[in-house]
């Protein structure tokens, strides 16, 4: 089952209420799912929409509408495909970050609106979008701290140019983070702006995979070694309290 939510007028105060939740606890993911709801707007879904249905792989993907999500929460499947593999790399991460698939959807259920009247086709490339945020994860080598998170909405902002992630990746550039910090979210723009499209990436083929022949189909390159910061770690230093 897909969870759909409709595309609003943008609601800047809203938005601005989800970023001061978001930089109390950069774990609140609803809120992330909030800011990108008040600030995308019918303009840029209907640029969404229209890339997506251009696009070969894209356009089978609206008309066939696979559902990414019962794939990734049947873990035992997934653990018997290949070692070294897409899926594994994918288990790797959701298991170390102890997050489930599920959970997004939950965080997006919470953070967005309830009206469910929407276009279906839109209703679908959000849904897919949000499925397969963590294994893009798995794919560019990012983990789930707050920097991790930093880098891959950056990369998500130079393919789709979302204005509500742009507003989240501005603040985390204006974070008191370390200079390598903040070269490992211009990379990841960098990374973005060079990778096939991932939005329109038909997953379910490539998870058994080896994940580094996936990277290199997809032109995302090596994942990036990069020191993680936790958000106990900004709490631990005031950075949380000070925001």
């Amino acid at each position: 089952m897909i969870t759909t939510h409709p595309v609003t007028s943008l609601a800047p105060r809203r938005a601005l209420r989800a970023v001061q939740a978001l930089m109390r606890n950069p774990d609140d993911t609803a809120q992330v799912f909030t800011i990108i709801e008040s600030l995308s707007g019918p303009l840029h879904a209907a640029r969404m929409r229209a890339r997506f249905a251009a696009d070969s792989v894209g356009a089978r993907l609206l008309r066939d509408r696979p559902d990414l999500l019962p794939t990734l929460v049947d873990r035992a499947a997934l653990r018997r495909m290949p070692e070294g593999s897409l899926a594994h790399a994918y288990l790797a991460f959701v298991e170390s970050e102890r997050i489930t698939a599920e959970g997004l959807v939950e965080a997006s259920v919470k953070g967005e609106t309830a009206d469910r009247d929407i276009d279906p086709t839109l209703a679908y490339v959000r849904a897919r979008m949000r499925d397969s945020h963590d294994l893009w994860h798995a794919l560019l080598g990012y983990r789930g701290d707050t920097v991790g998170e930093a880098a891959i909405l950056a990369f998500t902002l130079a393919q789709t140019g979302n204005p509500g992630i742009g507003l989240i990746v501005a603040m985390a550039l204006l974070k008191p983070f370390s200079p390598e910090s903040r070269r490992l979210m211009v990379d990841a723009f960098r990374r973005g702006l060079d990778a096939s499209w991932l939005p329109a990436i038909d997953w379910e083929p490539l998870l058994p995979l080896p994940v580094d022949e996936v990277r290199a189909l997809l032109g995302v390159g090596a994942p990036r070694a990069y020191t993680p910061v936790r958000t106990a770690e900004l709490r631990a230093r005031g950075t949380l309290a000070a925001a």
